[in-house]
């Protein structure tokens, strides 16, 4: 094993925090979800699905999307052994951006109607996915498949964002085409039938 320069940082280190930010970033979603409506009796079934239906839509949105990137961020680390600060600190900012997602999922899954929400969601979710194209590029410095796979999300969800400010609820139809970006990876990955 070589010694690290003064400058350098062990990936490894930040695998362990970021498996512990994803951890509980990806459990706050559900916090608010008990706490989503008090009933003054006993709710029926179609009181339970009027008041979580819409919840629990957000929730499953925003813990696939936190999933697709921890699997890309790790994914990421496991090709970088070391980093140099400016790729920590960058890092860092992603995992921030993960740290905000149950604070933005819980606004757009109480506030779904809301424009000014939902854009704020969207621009969460498009800043999570550029960071995550940034950092892809600075370790692999060209266009590939990882790229290309990485780039997907970003070129979802910034339209998705546009009808998120004048259509809200139709946004999130359209952020979840953003996991196209798995369905690149794994035909890109798929060995060939030529053999």
């Amino acid at each position: 094993m070589t010694e690290l320069q003064p400058e350098q940082f062990e990936m490894r280190r930040l695998e362990s925090l970021s498996n512990t930010i994803f951890g509980v970033a990806m459990t706050l979603l559900a916090y608010d979800l008990p706490k989503a409506a008090v009933f003054t009796s006993a709710p029926s079934w179609s009181d339970l699905a009027h008041v979580y239906s819409g919840k629990l839509a957000g929730f499953a949105l925003s813990f696939i999307i936190a999933g697709v990137f921890w699997i890309s961020h790790h994914r990421r680390l496991a090709r970088q052994g070391v980093g140099s600060r400016g790729a920590v600190i960058l890092n860092l900012f992603f995992l921030l951006s993960i740290v905000l997602l149950p604070v933005t999922n819980g606004l757009y899954t109480n506030y779904p109607m809301s424009n000014a929400v939902a854009v704020i969601y969207g621009l969460h979710l498009t800043a999570i996915a550029g960071l995550n194209a940034w950092l892809w590029w600075t370790i692999l410095r060209g266009w590939g498949h990882e790229i290309m796979a990485s780039l997907f999300p970003l070129l979802v969800f910034i339209p998705g964002t546009i009808v998120a400010s004048v259509a809200p609820q139709y946004a999130a139809y359209v952020w979840f085409v953003a996991f196209g970006g798995l369905l690149i990876q794994r035909l890109a990955n798929r060995p060939s039938s030529d053999a």
